[in-house]
């Protein structure tokens, strides 16, 4: 059984029994983890606030950048391990997880640069009175309680932990219950690369144990989750009753709008990429087709031969390109939602079973719905999974009215070939991320997050590393006198 980390030591959950690492693919247990319980929570949380308040919290940028190099390299290192086991724990393609792997060595470097650049002399703002210098130091958040999903386990473990180091934060991390090991295995990779203790501590368990105790903690400062949309008020709700601070990057049903004077080829393929990559486990997942109705038969035959000419597999095979869903509870989610689309009247286009062969594992096929209308629920709801919802439109306004018509506002992609068009339209789509004939193209630089039920707050780049600071003004008076108030009493 896998242990937890608490202050640079791998120690036994105090939690009874165990959680199960299920093979997606084939739906067998290869390995086991600790089922942490407030106990451990506790524990966790005091070793991060020891070394945070003993002084963590006044380290320099330039050192910590360079544990987060040496973070990278390790990466680079053991990446033939962790590709392994992202792709055993979640079901992924191994050429996606090596992908994921290669991207996260390359954030920890990216927020080194960022770390050293907290070493720079304070920002100097305008003064509001002669005599007076103002200028801005910016402090770290403290004690962080990072919770991190199933879907990219590496990614989303590094786009969190690795600003909260660069900004000189102690954390705690709840990496997902089906998906721990590769959290697990950096946590060794940050012991190895001389990350001080109390600074990264993960314990594994589920949400309503370990996740509601990390919230609710009084040693705990902010809360920084990546998760569905009935989690995050959840967490909203409990963090309210201590004022923590909260970062919220949740679900998504985003809109990819295609207008009549694309490139078919290129625009079937974009939609293709959008909706089917990780097998539909994407919050940002382009899964509402929006297309103008002269060129939908073209673009939706295109679609379909792409998406049935998907390999679907094992994804430790070779040549795979789509894998499992990550657990039998989102395979019952998902294949739930293509029978009510059925039942709401929605046209089954392409897909919707389990692919020919594959008798177990929690495989299904690309699905493609037409005849859609937007009071049904594979329109209105997050699924996460393969599943495309498609409608038709005739003018570009009533594509951005459709496309905006939805609670979340997370990301939303517009293909076409005019710059002019697509410029107009991404400007007035209720959306965090947009994408210009493009979709899911993630850029580490650039801030990532939504708006509505998508949650608020931003990770990735200066903006991410910003969710981890406090800004701090410092006010110096420059005269030798003070200021009179008093007066000469006459």
């Amino acid at each position: 059984m896998r242990k937890i980390l608490i202050d640079n030591e791998w120690v036994a959950a105090s939690g009874p029994g165990q959680i199960d690492c299920v093979n997606p693919a084939t739906e067998q247990v290869f390995d086991t983890l600790g089922n942490a319980t407030t106990a451990d929570v506790d524990k966790a949380v005091r070793a991060a606030r020891q070394r945070f308040d003993g002084g963590w919290k006044h380290s320099k940028g330039h050192e910590r950048a360079a544990i987060l190099r040496r973070i990278s390299d390790l990466i680079v290192e053991r990446r033939d391990d962790l590709a392994k086991y992202e792709t055993l724990d979640n079901g992924k393609p191994l050429a996606e997880s090596y992908f994921d792997i290669d991207t996260a060595a390359k954030i920890y470097k990216m927020y080194a640069d960022l770390a050293e650049d907290l070493d720079g002399p304070e920002e100097e703002v305008a003064q509001p009175l002669d005599g007076l210098r103002v200028t801005v130091a910016q402090r770290p958040v403290g004690v962080v309680a990072l919770i991190t999903p199933w879907n990219y386990p590496m990614e989303q473990f590094t786009w969190k932990v690795s600003a909260a180091i660069a900004a000189g934060c102690c954390m705690v991390v709840k990496p997902s219950e089906f998906t721990s090991l590769t959290a697990l295995m950096l946590g060794q990779i940050a012991i190895d690369a001389g990350l001080p203790a109390g600074v990264l501590n993960i314990l594994t368990g589920t949400g309503p144990e370990v996740g509601e105790a990390l919230v609710t903690h009084e040693g705990v400062d902010k809360v920084s989750i990546t998760g569905s949309s009935r989690t995050g008020r959840r967490v909203m709700e409990l963090a309210a009753r201590s004022l923590k601070r909260v970062s919220l990057e949740l679900g998504g049903k985003s809109p990819i709008l295609v207008f009549d004077d694309v490139d078919l080829d290129r625009a079937a393929e974009w939609v293709t990429f959008g909706i089917f990559v990780n097998q539909g486990q994407v919050c940002t997942a382009t899964s509402r087709l929006l297309v103008q109705k002269s060129i939908a038969d073209g673009l939706l035959s295109r679609i379909r031969d792409n998406a049935q000419r998907i390999r679907i597999g094992d994804g430790s095979t070779e040549g795979v390109q789509m894998g499992p869903l990550v657990n039998a509870s989102q395979y019952e989610t998902v294949t739930g939602y293509i029978r009510k689309g059925e039942a709401e009247g929605a046209t089954l286009y392409s897909g919707g079973k389990r692919p020919a062969g594959l008798n177990s594992g929690y495989f299904i096929e690309p699905t493609i719905f037409t005849d859609v209308t937007s009071d049904m629920a594979i329109w209105k709801e997050e699924i996460f999974g393969p599943v495309l919802s498609v409608m038709t439109f005739d003018t570009e306004e009533e594509a951005i009215v459709l496309a905006n018509d939805s609670t979340y506002g997370l990301a939303g992609a517009v293909l076409s070939a005019d710059t002019e068009r697509t410029e107009r339209v991404t400007d007035r789509l209720d959306a965090g991320i947009t994408w210009q004939n493009c979709s899911q193209v993630v850029v580490a630089q650039a801030p990532w997050g939504g708006v509505k039920q998508s949650g608020f707050g931003r990770e990735l780049g200066r903006w991410g590393l910003a969710s981890f600071l406090e800004p701090k003004q410092k006010t110096r008076w420059l005269y030798d006198a003070g200021i009179g108030w008093y007066g000469d009493g006459k």
